[in-house]
């Protein structure tokens, strides 16, 4: 493995590297139950449990996490639906809202302690998720416009000048089919992966040079360690948020075109 010396010569730090990712079995003789599978099962029970005590029983007056619950709600109508999907925007809530909360707790599952681990830098759960979205948008574009309507709008948009449509419309097939899906499941992927490995260098970091290597020079390295790692934790929480609210985006802008072709 390759090391970076950075204090004298045979004091050597080694960063972390793609081991963070190594998905050893839990249980013996069982493979596939590793720890990124086993925290999207308790993503998704925390997410059904939550969602089950805000919306199961609701109150006139919501309190506790009824009054959370609505509140994401909202955030997923006005931010995520409505501004793709319009007068169906309520018919699609249900799977933009799970959802919007599983892909954020898959995400925070990299900062909580004893945890620290996204479930998403495992490009198999993204990759699932988006292709979920993927063959949805397809049959619903297939059922509302027809097999050959469908391809027609994707190809063709109305309006433009006949040469156009042989440069636009193979860019515009591939765009779509190949492209999209592709960095649906990419971006939320590649987020996660790099901001683990952040993570985690700058707090092998703090914690190396302040009790492994502690030196007139390593004090002062272990201390920026620290801090970075409590700021890059703030700004990683930030971004988890923000890719799920562009999964959850991106889902509604792919059913939107689905169902309303000319927008």
């Amino acid at each position: 493995m390759r090391t970076l010396t950075l204090l004298a010569p045979g004091d050597e730090f080694t960063p972390p590297g793609l081991e963070l990712f190594d998905a050893t079995p839990l249980i013996a003789g069982v493979a596939w139950f590793t720890k990124p599978v086993l925290l999207a099962l308790l993503s998704t029970i925390l997410v059904i449990g939550f969602c089950w005590s805000a919306f199961g029983n609701p109150k006139l007056v919501p309190r506790g996490v009824q009054n959370v619950g609505e509140m994401g709600y909202m955030f997923v109508r006005d931010q995520v639906a409505r501004p793709f999907l319009g007068k169906d925007a309520d018919r699609w809530m249900g799977l933009l809202l799970s959802m919007f909360f599983l892909v954020w707790v898959w995400n925070l599952m990299g900062v909580i302690p004893g945890l620290q681990f996204p479930v998403a830098s495992h490009i198999a759960f993204p990759v699932v998720l988006a292709l979920s979205v993927y063959f949805l948008k397809i049959y619903l574009g297939i059922k509302h416009q027809g097999a050959i309507g469908y391809f027609k709008n994707m190809m063709f948009p109305p309006g433009l000048p006949k040469p156009i449509y042989v440069l636009l419309a193979p860019i515009e097939l591939l765009s779509n089919m190949i492209i999209a899906p592709f960095t649906h499941a990419v971006r939320l992927f590649a987020n996660m992966f790099a901001g683990h490995i952040i993570l985690a260098f700058f707090s092998l970091v703090g914690f190396w040079f302040l009790f492994e290597k502690l030196t007139p020079l390593g004090a002062p390295l272990g201390v920026v360690g620290v801090i970075m790692t409590i700021a890059m934790t703030g700004f990683e929480m930030f971004i988890q948020f923000l890719q799920a609210f562009l999964f959850a985006m991106l889902a509604a802008m792919y059913i939107g075109n689905s169902l309303h072709p000319d927008h």
